[in-house]
Protein backbone atom coordinates (compact mmCIF):
# COMPACT_ATOMS: atom_id res chain seq x y z
CA UNK A 1 0.00 0.00 0.00
CA UNK A 2 2.68 2.70 0.87
CA UNK A 3 4.77 1.98 -2.10
CA UNK A 4 1.18 2.92 -3.97
CA UNK A 5 0.85 5.82 -2.22
CA UNK A 6 4.27 7.23 -3.42
CA UNK A 7 3.46 6.04 -7.64
CA UNK A 8 2.14 9.16 -8.86
CA UNK A 9 0.19 7.09 -11.42
CA UNK A 10 -1.90 5.31 -8.75
CA UNK A 11 -2.50 8.16 -6.54
CA UNK A 12 -3.76 9.63 -10.44
CA UNK A 13 -5.28 7.02 -11.09
CA UNK A 14 -7.00 6.38 -8.10
CA UNK A 15 -8.25 9.70 -7.34
CA UNK A 16 -10.16 9.86 -11.01
CA UNK A 17 -11.60 6.94 -10.28
CA UNK A 18 -12.81 7.59 -6.85
CA UNK A 19 -14.07 11.34 -8.07
CA UNK A 20 -15.65 9.37 -11.05
CA UNK A 21 -17.43 6.63 -9.01
CA UNK A 22 -18.89 9.13 -5.95
CA UNK A 23 -20.28 11.23 -8.77
CA UNK A 24 -22.11 8.41 -10.21
CA UNK A 25 -23.69 7.40 -6.57
CA UNK A 26 -24.60 10.57 -5.61
CA UNK A 27 -25.46 11.32 -9.17
CA UNK A 28 -29.33 12.68 -7.26
CA UNK A 29 -27.38 14.96 -5.44
CA UNK A 30 -24.77 16.73 -8.13
CA UNK A 31 -27.01 16.76 -11.09
CA UNK A 32 -30.51 18.27 -11.67
CA UNK A 33 -32.11 14.76 -11.17
CA UNK A 34 -33.81 13.76 -14.39
CA UNK A 35 -31.67 12.62 -16.43
CA UNK A 36 -34.50 12.43 -19.21
CA UNK A 37 -36.30 15.47 -18.62
CA UNK A 38 -37.12 17.68 -21.45
CA UNK A 39 -38.22 21.14 -20.61
CA UNK A 40 -38.94 23.72 -23.65
CA UNK A 41 -36.77 22.64 -26.43
CA UNK A 42 -37.17 25.74 -28.29
CA UNK A 43 -35.45 28.00 -25.75
CA UNK A 44 -33.05 25.49 -23.86
CA UNK A 45 -31.60 23.26 -26.49
CA UNK A 46 -27.89 23.99 -27.44
CA UNK A 47 -27.35 26.08 -24.53
CA UNK A 48 -23.22 26.22 -24.01
CA UNK A 49 -21.34 25.26 -20.61
CA UNK A 50 -22.37 27.39 -17.53
CA UNK A 51 -25.34 29.25 -19.22
CA UNK A 52 -28.71 29.29 -17.68
CA UNK A 53 -32.27 28.60 -18.72
CA UNK A 54 -35.52 30.51 -18.36
CA UNK A 55 -36.23 28.91 -15.07
CA UNK A 56 -32.60 30.44 -13.73
CA UNK A 57 -31.09 26.59 -13.76
CA UNK A 58 -27.25 26.22 -14.46
CA UNK A 59 -26.39 24.02 -16.83
CA UNK A 60 -22.66 23.73 -16.30
CA UNK A 61 -21.99 21.46 -19.43
CA UNK A 62 -25.11 23.17 -21.61
CA UNK A 63 -27.61 21.20 -22.90
CA UNK A 64 -28.22 18.52 -26.24
CA UNK A 65 -30.80 19.33 -28.74
CA UNK A 66 -33.70 18.45 -26.84
CA UNK A 67 -32.67 20.86 -24.28
CA UNK A 68 -31.33 18.18 -21.76
CA UNK A 69 -28.89 18.89 -19.39
CA UNK A 70 -25.47 17.69 -20.56
CA UNK A 71 -24.04 17.23 -17.05
CA UNK A 72 -26.59 15.48 -16.05
CA UNK A 73 -26.78 12.47 -18.87
CA UNK A 74 -22.79 12.50 -18.28
CA UNK A 75 -23.14 11.90 -14.47
CA UNK A 76 -25.85 9.01 -15.15
CA UNK A 77 -24.44 7.91 -18.14
CA UNK A 78 -21.03 7.23 -16.15
CA UNK A 79 -23.22 4.61 -13.77
CA UNK A 80 -24.22 2.41 -16.54
CA UNK A 81 -20.62 2.54 -18.39
CA UNK A 82 -18.13 2.08 -15.13
CA UNK A 83 -21.35 -0.67 -14.20
CA UNK A 84 -20.78 -2.69 -17.67
CA UNK A 85 -16.91 -2.64 -17.82
CA UNK A 86 -16.38 -3.52 -14.52
CA UNK A 87 -19.71 -6.72 -14.41
CA UNK A 88 -17.66 -7.16 -17.82
CA UNK A 89 -14.59 -7.99 -16.42
CA UNK A 90 -15.78 -9.73 -13.10
CA UNK A 91 -17.56 -12.20 -15.87
CA UNK A 92 -14.78 -12.58 -17.58
CA UNK A 93 -12.29 -13.29 -14.86
CA UNK A 94 -14.89 -15.88 -13.16
CA UNK A 95 -14.45 -17.78 -16.38
CA UNK A 96 -10.61 -17.40 -17.04
CA UNK A 97 -10.22 -17.91 -13.44
CA UNK A 98 -11.81 -21.32 -13.61
CA UNK A 99 -10.67 -22.65 -17.45
CA UNK A 100 -6.60 -21.47 -16.37
CA UNK A 101 -6.97 -22.99 -12.60
CA UNK A 102 -8.24 -26.51 -14.26
CA UNK A 103 -5.64 -25.93 -17.10
CA UNK A 104 -2.69 -25.38 -14.98
CA UNK A 105 -3.24 -28.21 -12.15
CA UNK A 106 -5.12 -31.30 -14.36
CA UNK A 107 -2.56 -32.62 -17.06
CA UNK A 108 -3.99 -34.84 -19.89
CA UNK A 109 -6.93 -34.39 -22.62
CA UNK A 110 -8.69 -32.09 -20.45
CA UNK A 111 -5.72 -29.47 -19.98
CA UNK A 112 -5.29 -29.88 -23.74
CA UNK A 113 -9.10 -29.16 -24.57
CA UNK A 114 -9.39 -26.12 -22.38
CA UNK A 115 -5.67 -24.92 -23.77
CA UNK A 116 -7.00 -25.30 -27.82
CA UNK A 117 -10.41 -23.79 -26.86
CA UNK A 118 -8.23 -20.67 -24.86
CA UNK A 119 -6.39 -20.57 -28.26
CA UNK A 120 -9.17 -20.36 -30.40
CA UNK A 121 -10.51 -17.54 -28.70
CA UNK A 122 -7.54 -15.71 -28.86
CA UNK A 123 -6.34 -16.31 -32.03
CA UNK A 124 -10.06 -14.66 -32.87
CA UNK A 125 -10.50 -11.06 -33.63
CA UNK A 126 -12.13 -9.57 -30.47
CA UNK A 127 -13.53 -5.87 -32.07
CA UNK A 128 -14.81 -8.45 -35.01
CA UNK A 129 -16.42 -11.27 -32.20
CA UNK A 130 -17.90 -8.21 -30.24
CA UNK A 131 -19.73 -7.03 -33.05
CA UNK A 132 -20.67 -10.23 -34.36
CA UNK A 133 -22.11 -11.45 -31.18
CA UNK A 134 -23.94 -7.63 -30.24
CA UNK A 135 -25.54 -7.54 -33.71
CA UNK A 136 -27.04 -11.07 -33.54
CA UNK A 137 -29.52 -10.45 -30.56
CA UNK A 138 -31.40 -7.55 -29.54
CA UNK A 139 -28.75 -4.56 -27.89
CA UNK A 140 -29.14 -4.25 -24.24
CA UNK A 141 -26.70 -3.47 -21.02
CA UNK A 142 -26.92 -7.36 -20.20
CA UNK A 143 -26.37 -8.48 -23.60
CA UNK A 144 -23.14 -5.89 -23.54
CA UNK A 145 -21.87 -7.61 -20.41
CA UNK A 146 -22.01 -11.22 -21.37
CA UNK A 147 -20.10 -10.49 -25.07
CA UNK A 148 -17.46 -8.68 -23.47
CA UNK A 149 -17.53 -11.16 -20.64
CA UNK A 150 -17.67 -14.09 -23.26
CA UNK A 151 -14.76 -12.53 -25.20
CA UNK A 152 -12.33 -11.65 -23.05
CA UNK A 153 -11.61 -14.31 -20.74
CA UNK A 154 -9.06 -15.93 -22.34
CA UNK A 155 -5.94 -13.61 -22.06
CA UNK A 156 -6.75 -13.89 -18.15
CA UNK A 157 -7.18 -17.63 -18.72
CA UNK A 158 -3.60 -17.89 -20.07
CA UNK A 159 -2.26 -15.77 -17.10
CA UNK A 160 -3.58 -18.14 -14.43
CA UNK A 161 -2.53 -21.12 -16.54
CA UNK A 162 0.67 -20.14 -16.26
CA UNK A 163 0.75 -19.13 -12.59
CA UNK A 164 -1.08 -22.01 -11.48
CA UNK A 165 1.29 -24.75 -13.20
CA UNK A 166 4.31 -23.13 -11.68
CA UNK A 167 2.92 -22.94 -8.47
CA UNK A 168 2.11 -26.77 -9.03
CA UNK A 169 5.40 -27.61 -9.30
CA UNK A 170 6.82 -26.19 -5.83
CA UNK A 171 7.44 -28.08 -2.40
CA UNK A 172 4.46 -26.70 -1.28
CA UNK A 173 1.91 -28.81 -2.88
CA UNK A 174 3.98 -31.87 -3.37
CA UNK A 175 3.59 -31.88 0.95
CA UNK A 176 -0.32 -30.98 0.75
CA UNK A 177 -0.47 -34.21 -1.36
CA UNK A 178 1.46 -36.56 1.18
CA UNK A 179 -0.48 -35.51 3.64
CA UNK A 180 -4.13 -36.78 1.53
CA UNK A 181 -5.52 -33.21 0.80
CA UNK A 182 -7.53 -33.47 -2.23
CA UNK A 183 -6.32 -31.89 -5.88
CA UNK A 184 -9.44 -29.16 -5.29
CA UNK A 185 -8.78 -27.82 -2.07
CA UNK A 186 -4.91 -27.42 -2.96
CA UNK A 187 -6.18 -25.55 -5.47
CA UNK A 188 -8.60 -23.52 -4.31
CA UNK A 189 -7.08 -23.33 -0.43
CA UNK A 190 -2.96 -22.89 -1.94
CA UNK A 191 -2.71 -22.43 -5.58
CA UNK A 192 -5.66 -19.74 -6.41
CA UNK A 193 -5.01 -17.65 -3.61
CA UNK A 194 -1.35 -17.18 -4.86
CA UNK A 195 -2.24 -16.36 -8.77
CA UNK A 196 -4.36 -14.12 -8.22
CA UNK A 197 -1.84 -11.08 -8.75
CA UNK A 198 -1.59 -11.56 -12.26
CA UNK A 199 -5.58 -11.34 -12.28
CA UNK A 200 -5.61 -8.03 -9.86
CA UNK A 201 -3.39 -6.42 -12.61
CA UNK A 202 -5.63 -7.56 -15.51
CA UNK A 203 -9.27 -6.26 -14.30
CA UNK A 204 -7.44 -2.93 -13.63
CA UNK A 205 -6.37 -2.83 -17.44
CA UNK A 206 -9.39 -4.94 -18.36
CA UNK A 207 -11.94 -2.42 -17.16
CA UNK A 208 -10.91 0.90 -19.32
CA UNK A 209 -11.14 -2.04 -21.80
CA UNK A 210 -14.24 -3.03 -21.77
CA UNK A 211 -15.56 1.01 -21.05
CA UNK A 212 -14.08 1.63 -24.13
CA UNK A 213 -15.73 -1.30 -26.21
CA UNK A 214 -18.90 -0.47 -24.58
CA UNK A 215 -18.52 3.03 -25.40
CA UNK A 216 -18.03 2.11 -29.16
CA UNK A 217 -20.67 -0.71 -29.19
CA UNK A 218 -23.47 2.38 -27.71
CA UNK A 219 -21.61 4.77 -30.18
CA UNK A 220 -22.89 1.76 -33.32
CA UNK A 221 -26.01 1.09 -31.94
CA UNK A 222 -25.44 -2.21 -30.54
CA UNK A 223 -24.72 -1.84 -26.92
CA UNK A 224 -27.09 0.49 -24.04
CA UNK A 225 -30.14 1.91 -25.80
CA UNK A 226 -31.12 5.11 -25.93
CA UNK A 227 -33.04 7.40 -23.86
CA UNK A 228 -31.05 5.36 -21.35
CA UNK A 229 -27.61 7.33 -21.13
CA UNK A 230 -24.31 5.80 -21.64
CA UNK A 231 -21.23 7.54 -22.94
CA UNK A 232 -20.89 6.01 -25.92
CA UNK A 233 -24.91 6.82 -26.67
CA UNK A 234 -23.98 10.52 -25.78
CA UNK A 235 -20.87 10.72 -28.21
CA UNK A 236 -23.42 9.58 -30.68
CA UNK A 237 -25.61 11.70 -30.16
CA UNK A 238 -23.20 14.56 -30.98
CA UNK A 239 -21.48 13.70 -33.61
CA UNK A 240 -24.20 15.60 -36.00
CA UNK A 241 -23.32 18.72 -33.32
CA UNK A 242 -19.54 18.67 -33.37
CA UNK A 243 -19.76 22.17 -35.41
CA UNK A 244 -22.37 24.40 -33.48
CA UNK A 245 -22.37 22.37 -30.24
CA UNK A 246 -19.18 20.74 -29.49
CA UNK A 247 -19.62 20.88 -25.74
CA UNK A 248 -22.25 17.80 -26.47
CA UNK A 249 -19.81 14.58 -27.88
CA UNK A 250 -16.65 16.53 -26.07
CA UNK A 251 -17.86 16.33 -22.44
CA UNK A 252 -18.53 12.36 -22.86
CA UNK A 253 -15.52 11.47 -24.84
CA UNK A 254 -13.11 13.60 -22.56
CA UNK A 255 -14.67 11.69 -19.64
CA UNK A 256 -14.07 8.39 -21.24
CA UNK A 257 -10.25 9.40 -22.21
CA UNK A 258 -10.01 10.41 -18.36
CA UNK A 259 -11.36 6.93 -16.55
CA UNK A 260 -9.66 5.02 -19.51
CA UNK A 261 -6.15 6.58 -18.92
CA UNK A 262 -6.92 6.36 -14.99
CA UNK A 263 -7.54 2.37 -15.41
CA UNK A 264 -4.42 1.93 -17.60
CA UNK A 265 -1.63 3.99 -14.76
CA UNK A 266 -3.63 2.61 -11.90
CA UNK A 267 -2.81 -1.47 -13.41
CA UNK A 268 0.68 -0.27 -14.06
CA UNK A 269 1.24 0.22 -10.79
CA UNK A 270 -0.19 -2.58 -9.36
CA UNK A 271 1.97 -4.62 -11.69
CA UNK A 272 5.51 -2.80 -10.14
CA UNK A 273 3.58 -2.62 -6.70
CA UNK A 274 2.51 -6.98 -6.48
CA UNK A 275 5.90 -7.82 -8.51
CA UNK A 276 8.80 -5.40 -7.61
CA UNK A 277 11.57 -7.08 -9.39
CA UNK A 278 9.61 -6.56 -12.95
CA UNK A 279 9.36 -2.87 -12.24
CA UNK A 280 13.09 -3.03 -11.19
CA UNK A 281 13.87 -4.39 -14.77
CA UNK A 282 12.19 -1.60 -16.40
Amino acid sequence: MKRLLRDRRAVFGAGVLIVVVAAAIAAPLVTHGDRGAQPDIVSTRFLPPLATDARGAIHPLGTDRFGRDVWTRLVYGARISLGVGVLAVLFAIAIGLSVGAVAGYWRGPLRALLLAVTDVGLALPRVVLVLLLAAVWRPSAALVIVVLGVTGWMSVARLVQGEVRSLAARPFVESARALGISRLRILWRHLLPNALTPVIVAAALGIGNAIMLEAGLSFLGLGVQPPTPSWGGLIASGRDTLVNAPWVAAAPGIALVLVVVACTLLGDALQDALNPMQGLRR
